[in-house]
């Protein structure tokens, strides 16, 4: 929800919050947002999870890493991040996602990722995106239809997830997850080129002879 005080009345309205409303003050007005904070749960315990995660929490999301294999999490602590042991699709289904939480696969290993896709695809969850290859994702989506999604929720799946900037190492991967992520908290539609898979696609298909700018 939204608070607006009119400055020169004291009088106070209140109303919806847009995505990625933030406090808004004018010479006659002050808007303050009010209302349950963005989470992140990020499904994987591994080194891109960790600065996915601390990057996340600079952004204030309150952020949540499952992995139910003791040996990913062992070492693995982060402040201002809640480390849990659990099925990921257990936790997605207790954390009873709305409109403010997004969910990010990371493990590379359906018999984890999937069945927490699943339930969150069938959530309110703004964004929803998984790791891995064109190929390794076309098997995802392929597998995830036997488990009875609608086409609707299918599309909201994000993957491969990020956006594409040549990004190589972890921390790289990272800023191009979170920028597509950013972009879905904010409402903004993103034109298909920079998505990886489309601009992967466009770099197999741009012939040998042509001349980088």
């Amino acid at each position: 929800m939204t608070r607006r005080l009119d400055l020169q009345t004291g009088e106070v309205t209140l109303g919806p919050a847009g995505p990625g409303m933030s406090l808004q003050v004018s010479a006659t007005a002050l808007t303050t947002v009010h209302g349950p904070r963005w989470r992140l749960l990020i499904i994987g315990a591994g080194q891109l999870s960790r600065f996915l995660a601390q990057i996340a929490v600079g952004m204030d999301y309150h952020v949540t890493v499952c992995d139910p294999r003791e040996e990913y999490r062992t070492g693995w602590e982060l402040e201002g991040v809640e480390l849990v042991h659990a099925m990921p699709d257990d936790i997605v289904i207790d954390m009873k996602l709305d409109g403010r939480s997004a969910v990010l696969a990371l493990t590379h290993d359906p018999k984890l990722d999937d069945l927490a896709l699943m339930e969150a695809l069938k959530s309110e969850a703004f964004y929803v995106g998984a790791i891995g290859s064109r190929a390794n994702n076309a098997k995802r989506r392929e597998r995830l239809k036997l488990f009875d999604l609608t086409d609707a929720q299918l599309a909201k799946l994000h993957g491969p997830v990020g956006i594409y900037i040549g990004s190589k190492t972890p921390p790289e991967i990272a800023i191009s997850i979170l920028a597509e992520m950013t972009a879905a908290k904010n409402g903004v539609a993103l034109p298909n080129e920079v998505r990886v898979a489309n601009a992967k696609a466009a770099e197999i298909a741009k012939p040998s002879n042509t001349l980088e700018q």
